[in-house]
């Protein structure tokens, strides 16, 4: 998957951040996130190198100095509008995959390069297929649009949990 951005959904104001296939069918894969989460992945897109370490760069600095090493990300799913991840991290001889928010995950591949996946079964059920919608690549704005469409038709409470 490829990060494209974080952008702010409006009237609700709400960070989603937008992964693209790409290969294949380039579908477009919108996660709502937290402002904190947005502000972290913005900051790595950006390159802004911070006067003191952030959450994430600290855990890639501890990952690193306890000889591991981030080894990929994958969006495994959504459950009931919560989506999840797992952080693949290699340490010697030993893989190890530890749950998380896809946010954070996200957040830790912008900042060490990592290369993003999303399960096959998630996209088919969970992303906005951008051919199909005649989207041209780049088309951030129009992506949008067809999200703001799927938001019409649910409720805040729908990502309580």
């Amino acid at each position: 998957m490829e990060l494209i951005g974080v952008r702010v959904e409006v009237p609700a104001n709400t960070p989603v951040v937008i992964l693209r296939e790409q290969d294949g069918l380039r579908r477009v894969l919108p996660i709502l996130i937290g402002s904190p989460e947005a502000s972290a992945i913005h900051v790595a897109i950006e390159g802004i190198v911070p006067p003191r370490p952030l959450t994430h760069d600290l855990l890639a600095e501890v990952i690193a100095q306890l000889g591991g090493e981030v080894d990929k990300i994958v969006v495994t799913e959504v459950r009931e509008h919560t989506f999840y991840a797992e952080l693949h991290i290699v340490q010697g001889e030993t893989s190890r995959v530890i749950g998380c928010r896809p946010s954070d995950a996200i957040a830790l591949a912008a900042r060490t390069g990592v290369d993003i996946y999303a399960a096959e079964t998630l996209l088919e059920t969970a992303a906005v297929s951008a051919a199909a919608a005649g989207l041209d690549d780049g088309d951030e704005e129009a992506i949008l649009d067809e999200f703001r469409d799927f938001l019409d038709d649910i409720s805040p409470e729908d990502f309580d949990g």
